[in-house]
């Protein structure tokens, strides 16, 4: 089905419908002038030109609260201009309770909002790349999840599945739809399995949570994806607030259940707001689709300059813990194109130590981790000094087995003084978190790079360093233990770090020669997020060189490579 002759039909874009303006719930105030001249916000309870929301993306120009976007206006928004062929239109629920009045409601509805159902599907481009999209209507009912919505992104997926494409499913709901009973309870299974099959062909899924996502919708395909994003402010959650405030007795606190909420807590990638939303996805897309090494950029490779053999290894880890020195994030700004971070461990908290997500490393996508120190005081505090917590290590390896599925390489940047050793972080069981890193990344079926780029403390360092080759910066040191942590253990004097630095052989120049790390990069002499482009083009050209040489091994043999690389130390 072509939409350009739809949207010709209505002012807003959106098919005709009688008695209810576009994207307008039953919960909204109602206008007191003549429908569809003026909207109200149900945020700022301001009145607003019909045309304005429309042209501002159904955004209040008011105080910037999200109107909820009807499902056809949604798909023109974001696909390429006639590109969008609708599936399965026609779909009809046998009314499996036989509940009374129900037909003649859906009926109703189907007049009255130009819909079939709550959810429109099929496929269409974005960016030119071809995608399966469903996009949710709250007008109809809701968006309730009955046997047809279940079935029609059942249908959707399966087709994407056939035909190896992504899927992107826009979600608003209620959640169960109550008049089907228990035909709608099993939607939830229907669309998981579908999905998971879908994840079986390593293929890409991407869900945008939009205002509100609730109920059974939420606990099954709203929360499956690949990359889970979110509308602002959007309402988020399995229990509605109202049931949550009346089973416990006690008022939520302000935001709770809302996408920023969600976000601190580990259980979304990001926030996108709707102008930026198309281009987001766009990116996405681009990244995974098949890349490769294209080769140098032409930039010169940096002379080498013998290594600062007059410098002592204390003065060393005095350099590796510069608070000009470069962070990750620099790295990560310096080497790759289109970084997309990605944020959480889908299941408790998002960690700032680390910062992961997707870019693309000369045409070829990669996911990108880094342990992240801040570069003042105030940064380094919301960081914690660089030292994760068993959130972020968790964080970490869901980006690594989601590289590992699509079958991106996976670089690393070490730089932590250690694995944070608070309270909270062995209830949250640290060790674990650690231990399971080290498991998966042995064999992790994608390459593995990792640079140490500062401090490389202990654990909290291998943690991301169980890999194909190990590279270090000239200045960047790794042990089992800081300097000080040592002396304190063996000889009960902290005081003593100096000399303890010079017995761990912790430098880059002790690890190379003891086969602990491939190669050593020299560094500019005051190096500074200002000289970093002075050595990225030689870091670049050996990152090409790596993926170049491992990206063509089978994976058995790049398995059986990194055991043997650890195994023989």
């Amino acid at each position: 089905m072509n939409l350009s002759n739809m949207f010709k039909k209505t002012k807003d874009g959106c098919p005709p419908r009688k008695g209810e303006e576009a994207g307008r719930s039953g919960s909204e105030p109602r206008p007191e002038v003549p429908e569809g001249l003026v909207r109200r916000c149900n945020k700022c309870g301001k009145a607003i030109l019909t045309d304005e929301v429309v042209e501002h993306s159904y955004i209040c120009p008011k105080c910037g609260g999200y109107f909820r976007m009807p499902a056809y206006l949604r798909i023109r928004r974001i696909v390429d201009p006639d590109s969008f062929e609708e599936w399965d239109m026609g779909l009809r629920t046998a009314n499996p309770l036989q509940y009374r009045g129900y037909a003649e409601k859906v009926d109703a509805l189907r007049e009255k909002t130009g819909l079939d159902e709550a959810v429109v599907t099929g496929q269409a481009r974005i960016g030119g790349h071809r995608a399966v999209i469903a996009v949710m209507d709250g007008r109809f009912l809701m968006a309730s999840m009955g046997e047809v919505v279940g079935e029609k992104i059942t249908r959707a997926v399966e087709r994407a599945t056939g035909e190896r494409l992504p899927v992107i499913i826009f979600t608003c709901s209620g959640g169960a739809r109550m008049q089907e009973g228990i035909t709608s309870l099993m939607q939830m299974a229907k669309t998981s399995a579908a999905l998971r099959r879908h994840s079986a062909q390593g293929l890409l899924y991407i869900t945008v949570l939009t205002d509100p996502t609730t109920g059974g919708v939420t606990a099954s395909f709203a929360m499956l994806g690949d990359v889970i994003l979110a509308e602002p402010r959007a309402l988020v959650g399995f229990a509605g607030p109202r049931v949550i405030e009346q089973t416990i007795g006690q008022k939520l606190p302000k935001g709770f259940q809302r996408s920023e909420f969600l976000l601190e807590h580990g259980i979304i990638d990001a926030i996108v707001g709707r102008e930026e939303l198309r281009e987001t996805l766009i990116t996405l897309l681009r990244h995974h689709t098949a890349g490769r090494i294209v080769g140098s950029t032409g930039e010169r490779k940096r002379e080498g300059r013998p290594d600062r053999a007059a410098l002592s290894a204390w003065e060393r880890v005095t350099l590796s813990r510069r608070q000009d020195r470069p962070v990750g994030t620099d790295y990560i700004r310096s080497l790759f194109a289109d970084f997309v971070e990605l944020h959480g461990d889908r299941g408790c908290a998002d960690d700032p130590a680390v910062v992961g997500g997707i870019a693309s490393f000369r045409g070829m996508p990669v996911t990108v981790i880094a342990q992240a120190k801040g570069k003042n005081t105030r940064e380094n505090i919301a960081r914690n000094f660089g030292m994760p917590s068993p959130e972020g290590y968790r964080k970490a390896l869901r980006l690594m087995k989601q590289a590992e599925k699509f079958h991106r390489p996976v670089i690393c940047f070490v730089d932590t003084p250690g694995a944070f050793c608070g309270p909270e972080a062995e209830e949250h069981g640290q060790g674990e978190a650690i231990a399971r890193n080290l498991y998966e990344m042995s064999a992790l079926r994608t390459p593995i790079l990792s640079l140490v780029i500062g401090e490389g403390g202990s654990g909290g360092a291998l943690a991301l360093a169980v890999a194909d080759e190990v590279w270090m910066l000239e200045n960047s040191v790794y042990s089992i233990l800081s300097p000080e942590g040592y002396a304190a253990i063996l000889w009960k004097d902290s005081g003593r770090a100096r000399e303890a630095a010079q017995v761990m052989k912790m430098t880059a120049q002790d690890l190379a020669a003891g086969g602990f790390v491939e190669h050593v990069f020299a560094e500019p002499e005051s190096f500074t997020e200002e000289t970093l482009p002075e050595i990225t083009g030689e870091i670049g050209d050996r990152i090409t060189e790596f993926l170049q040489k491992y990206g063509s091994l089978p994976v058995e043999t790049l398995l059986e490579r990194r055991y043997q690389r650890f195994r023989g130390m």
